[in-house]
């Protein structure tokens, strides 16, 4: 009986090394410039959320300017509300930063060698910088265009972080 256990202990054990190790020849079968591109894609993907993001803070001090700072029907938000907003608000820039640094930090690493696999700690901090935004954003409610710039970025993500067999993002 014990040996049954333990055959079929040595059984899964070569069949997840097997996976590891089908996941690595994977990775490795990448061109560094496929790589370069995964990283192209999700700096271009940090900018353009980061530009949305921007763009909306302004249209909507412009719009509260505009109504001399009274919401539509009349409400208008309490200071705890205020606060809590802002809370969130500068929670998401700081992680949206941090990510944008460690997006630039794998770039300038990755372009200095020629074995891209040794960039995988650079890309293991944007999958983690990575799931701060995404923290971040499931907190606030910042609509439809947020999420779905968000959603492109985070499969970009998603795709850098396979190719380095990275654990990817949930969703």
């Amino acid at each position: 009986m014990r040996k049954r256990i333990k055959n079929k202990q040595v059984i899964l054990f070569v069949i997840l090394l097997s996976a590891v190790s089908a996941n690595l020849a994977l990775a490795q079968g990448m061109a560094k410039a496929q790589v370069g591109n995964l990283i192209k894609q999700v700096e271009d993907g940090v900018d353009k959320f980061r530009d949305y993001l921007d763009k909306r803070g302004e249209t909507a001090k412009s719009t509260a300017s505009a109504n001399n700072g009274q919401t539509p029907r009349g409400r208008t938000a309490t200071d705890a509300q205020k606060n809590n907003a802002k809370v969130r608000k500068d929670a998401l820039e700081d992680s949206l930063g941090d990510l944008n640094k460690s997006t630039n930090k794998l770039r300038r690493k990755f372009d200095a060698t020629d074995t891209w696999m040794t960039t995988k700690a650079e890309v293991q901090s944007v999958v983690d910088d990575a799931r701060k935004v995404n923290q971040s954003l499931t907190k606030g409610n910042y609509g439809a265009e947020a999420a779905r710039l968000w959603g492109v970025l985070r499969n970009g993500i998603n795709d850098l972080a396979r190719a380095y067999a990275i654990t990817p993002l949930g969703v």
